[in-house]
């Protein structure tokens, strides 16, 4: 046990090893003739207009977490799916069914969570109150 921890542990220290290597060494025989140009943002090809800092709306993020949870839950699924009846034929099958089932209720809770707080909808409404409140306080802005 101990020389299996071990072998792990020398093929860990090789790979961090070799990474250190190959970027040292790609630091000695890359070309370096650096510019103003080269030292500036680069976005997609064109030249950055107006500030960086600016806030991202985070239901992109959100929606993009629930895919790929969900990417996850189809790539941990399909394989249980296929092996299954031969889990069936050795007598395991209904302890994978459990916990296939016991996993699917699992995402299928926080799915109907998701949905009750209304993450998934690209648009959403303002309350009265606060379209009131927004409003009044662009025309702060403005004024």
């Amino acid at each position: 046990m101990q020389f299996d921890f071990g072998m792990a542990l020398v093929f860990a220290g090789v790979a961090v090893a070799l990474v250190f290597l190959l970027l040292l060494v790609g630091k000695f025989l890359r070309p370096r003739w650096p510019s103003a140009e080269k030292e500036t943002i680069y976005e997609c090809g064109e030249r950055p207009i107006g500030k960086a800092w600016f806030n991202f709306n985070p239901r992109f993020y959100i929606v993009a977490l629930v895919f790929v949870i969900f990417e996850v839950e189809i790539a941990l699924t399909i394989p249980v799916a296929l092996v299954l009846r031969s889990w069936i034929y050795r007598g395991a099958g209904l302890v994978a069914l459990l916990e296939l089932a016991a996993f699917l209720l699992i995402l299928a809770v926080g799915l109907v969570w998701i949905w009750a707080r209304r993450d998934l909808e690209w648009i959403k409404r303002l309350d009265a109150g606060a379209e009131g409140s927004a409003r009044s306080s662009e025309f702060r802005k403005a004024a």
